[in-house]
């Protein structure tokens, strides 16, 4: 099974979509895809998230399609369901994170706070989305926690853009960035 440390090894920007149709979502992929940028992210806040999924999965066999702002169980079961390759949520709740260690694709769990981050790490979890984090300390909390916090990865969203998605990628313990700014 491929897992969280894989897409980010795949990863340097992981773009997020957030699509109201299907062909758009395709198109999109499509040349994101032919950008180089390999590892996708569709966000569950459009009634046509899911379909988009299954399309980009069917049209792009060779990129990692994955499925963003995955709250709960019932959200991860779904997206594997329609073949997403990995999820990613905003946060980390024990259900989740249980749910995650149980299921068929990798799940990216989101934290802003150490105390999440060691939870997670007792699930099993070292790869992480930090969210918010240009509004919860951004590079300075990165650099802060990378000593205690040694062999854990992140990959920032949430204020993540043009001017400064490198000072986060030249961090030792952030693997790649994400965000919706590339599209």
């Amino acid at each position: 099974m491929m897992t969280a440390h894989d897409i980010f090894a795949r990863a340097t920007i992981i773009p997020v979509m957030t699509v109201t149709d299907i062909d758009s979502a395709v198109s999109l992929g499509r040349v994101l895809y032919k950008q180089g940028y390999e590892v996708l992210e569709v966000t569950l806040r459009t009634s046509a998230a899911v379909h988009a999924i299954e399309e980009l999965r069917r049209q792009l066999p060779n990129a990692l399609i994955g499925a963003g702002t995955v709250l709960n169980k019932k959200d991860l079961q779904l997206v594997t369901t329609v073949g997403a390759q990995f999820a990613i949520s905003p946060g980390a709740t024990p259900d989740l994170l249980k749910a995650g260690r149980e299921a068929d694709i990798p799940l990216i769990p989101g934290v802003a706070t150490v105390s999440e981050v060691m939870q997670g790490i007792e699930y099993g979890y070292n790869e992480f989305k930090l969210f918010p984090a240009a509004a919860i300390g951004g590079v300075k909390l990165l650099k802060s926690i990378d000593a205690p916090l040694a062999g854990v990865k992140f990959c920032p969203t949430g204020g993540i853009n043009e001017s400064n998605y490198k000072d986060y990628l030249a961090l030792p313990n952030v693997s790649c960035v994400g965000g919706s700014w590339i599209i």
